[in-house]
């Protein structure tokens, strides 16, 4: 592929946007790659994670190509949209830890790309924004929904509606941000993050994932039942019987994702 490298490591997917040259401009043939790349990691049982960052030191991803945009109709505009909106939505319910190590710009798409991560790791050199106002047109790759859920509906209006740039240290203050790291402790911390989770019961973090992601979208007794039955499923796994069996023994759990 051009524009999205994929490799592999001690069961962690490394996934890097690869435009450096357009500060990793998501446009569609790059979208269409990363469609196919998180494909392509949903099937492999042996990655149990996944880190995805932008190539060089300058940025994440700078958001949509504008270039492809401007040439857009509307209809073509609302297909890219949903295009993207498709893309994210298969990595924020992708079955496994999904990390974004912002090493830069994450503007637009590129903040829309890293809210649908499960976890934000920044570089202290990160920027976030929704600049999309800015060209007479609206975050449409999730931004409008996932940025309120993540820190509010009054600030995200502020973001959206003042297209403020803002840092990593704000970026962590409102929650948009989980830890902030220095630049080349990124990846490093990353990794540290991610083999901390896989360490855990694989069944315990996919179901926890999927019972946090469900219940954002419906009331909260709709949201207890889909718990209740997410924990009644663990029962039926042997993780869960090697989880428990490991504190009552006074000993490290062994998982095995069965």
């Amino acid at each position: 592929m051009d524009n999205v490298i994929l490799r592999e490591k001690n069961g962690i997917a490394y996934v890097t946007i690869n435009r450096p040259k357009a500060l990793n401009a998501l446009n569609s043939a790059t979208l269409t790659e990363l469609d196919s790349v998180v494909g392509e990691i949903s099937q492999k049982r042996d990655v149990k994670a996944v880190i995805v960052t932008g190539a060089g030191e300058k940025s994440f991803v700078a958001g949509a190509d504008i270039v492809e945009m401007s040439k857009l109709n509307s209809m073509e505009a609302a297909n890219f949209s949903r295009l993207a909106q498709k893309v994210f939505s298969e990595i924020e319910n992708l079955p496994k830890l999904i990390v974004a190590a912002v090493n830069g710009y994450a503007l637009g798409g590129g903040c829309e790309l890293a809210m649908a991560c499960d976890v934000r790791l920044a570089s202290k050199k990160a920027k976030f924004g929704q600049p999309e106002v800015n060209l007479g047109i609206l975050p449409s790759f999730g931004g409008t929904q996932r940025l309120p859920r993540l820190v509010g509906k009054g600030r995200a209006k502020e973001l959206i509606f003042s297209t403020d740039m803002i840092d990593a240290q704000e970026a962590y203050r409102i929650g948009l941000a989980n830890k902030v790291y220095e630049p080349d402790e990124l990846i490093s911390k990353s990794e540290e993050f991610a083999k901390k989770v896989m360490s855990k019961s694989p069944w315990g973090v996919r179901l926890a994932k999927a019972s946090i992601n469900n219940g954002l979208d419906v009331d909260l007794e709709a949201g207890l039942k889909y718990e209740s039955n997410s924990f009644g499923l663990c029962f039926s796994t042997e993780d869960q019987k090697e989880g428990m069996n490991a504190f009552l023994e006074k000993r490290k759990a062994n998982f095995k994702d069965r």
